[in-house]
């Protein structure tokens, strides 16, 4: 990781602000939601009001105006596919506050136009080799630190590290910056502390920019220099769409991962058939990240608005009003997932809602599938005997938005 000086990264003007403390507030303390969840899609697809108020969250950086939440299965395939009368714009007012003119806010032609660049970055086989040179020292660098002791918390020292120590590492950051980064951008979705999550912004767009800058100057072998050199009819990417992309990137590509990992692991461990399964045949270990990203993904809802007046499960529904979309639902939906709050690698594989549908469906899906694959694979191989720790409360997945437990208290064999 680059130690040189780069550009000057602030931190926050109140140093004492924690970021990491409004997960709770902005994305839910709910153990399960899904019950809820299953009440609204029984009485009908689509329901006026906002999730966040259903499940007793404050609003955050939304305009006023008409918000619909979306349950019904048939209809949220609508509300990711049908991109006539469903929007992306209605992320204008959260994350475009905050991470700027960025490709989650777009709408097609111009969506597409810059989408392509930055996917041909995540393309599976490039990605696979980040697995080899990336993700595998990261993975077995922290597990060193706690092996040893024969316990560990593998939140706090495992999955809440590593895939931020990727992007890091991929960004060719300068150590000496790493945690003020982790701060501003975990504090960027902050929305309801929303002067926070604007100087977290700002912060880490003049940041961006320098660094932009110097890697054009000198670049070498990192993402910033790859994307800041990418042109686009004969002109560079604009700086304002590639700073955006590096503003959402911590979140979109870290926080995700950090949750699916966590949530998958969990998982085995409370099913110890199935975790012995994958230890005596590697090849469920795809099939095992499928069930845990459709069981309990890490984000369960997304942000659609209405382009024109429509109809949506029987619902009239303005032009310009916002859409919950509750993936969640989808992927509990009994009508396509027999006995669905079951957690079963076995069963048959068909297409989650996790990483969305359509042209926004994650551009980092296959980034988050190798990584998971490789930490699962550590684990299997260096922590014999993975069960829970006994003199420790046991975990529980929480959140109503995003999902992760805070705490994952194991043993295993000292190594």
């Amino acid at each position: 990781m680059n130690d040189a000086p780069a550009s000057r990264i602030r931190e926050f003007d109140d140093p004492s602000y924690d970021p990491f403390a409004a997960d709770e507030i902005n994305f839910g303390d709910h153990p399960d939601p899904y019950p809820r969840i299953a009440e609204l899609r029984a009485a009908g697809p689509v329901h006026e009001g906002s999730y966040r108020a259903m499940m007793g969250l404050p609003d955050a950086l939304m305009p006023d105006r008409k918000t619909f939440t979306i349950v019904g299965t048939d209809e949220i395939a609508q509300a990711f596919l049908d991109t006539d009368r469903f929007s992306n714009g209605g992320y204008a007012f959260n994350l475009g506050v905050t991470f700027g003119r960025s490709i989650s806010t777009m709408d097609n032609p111009e969506h597409g136009r810059y989408r392509r660049i930055f996917q041909r970055i995540f393309l599976p086989q490039y990605v696979k080799s980040w697995g080899e040179t990336i993700v595998d020292p990261l993975v077995h660098g922290l597990m060193d630190a706690f092996l040893p002791s024969g316990r560990a918390d593998l939140i706090e020292q495992f999955t809440l590290r590593y895939p931020f120590e990727v992007i890091y590492r991929q960004l060719d950051l300068p150590r000496a910056d790493v945690r003020t980064f982790q701060r501003l951008a975990i504090g960027q979705t902050d929305y309801v502390n929303a002067a926070r999550a604007i100087e977290a912004g700002e912060k880490l767009g003049d940041y961006f920019t320098g660094l932009v800058a110097e890697r054009r100057a000198h670049p070498g072998e990192d993402l910033i220099s790859l994307l800041a050199l990418t042109e686009i009819d004969g002109d560079y990417l604009p700086d304002e769409v590639l700073i955006s992309f590096l503003r959402q990137l911590m979140n979109a590509a870290g926080d995700t991962t950090y949750r699916g990992t966590s949530i998958l692991l969990t998982a085995l461990l409370q099913h110890p058939d199935q975790f012995d399964a994958i230890r005596a045949d590697r090849t469920l270990i795809p099939q095992a990240i499928e069930e845990a990203l459709r069981w309990d993904g890490p984000v369960a809802v997304a942000l659609r608005m209405a382009a024109k007046d429509t109809v949506l499960g029987g619902i009239a529904i303005p032009a310009g009003s916002l859409l919950d979309v509750v993936a969640g639902a989808a992927n509990r939906d009994p009508a396509h997932w027999p006995d669905p709050d079951r957690f079963d690698i076995l069963r048959d594989r068909k297409p989650h809602f996790s990483f969305a549908r359509g042209p926004h469906i994650c551009v980092g899906q296959h980034l988050a599938r190798v990584e998971m694959t490789r930490a699962l694979h550590a684990v299997i191989d260096r922590m014999p005997g993975l069960r829970f720790d006994p003199d420790a409360a046991p975990p529980q997945i929480r959140g109503s938005m995003m999902r992760v437990p805070r705490h994952l208290h194991v043993r295993f064999e000292p190594r």
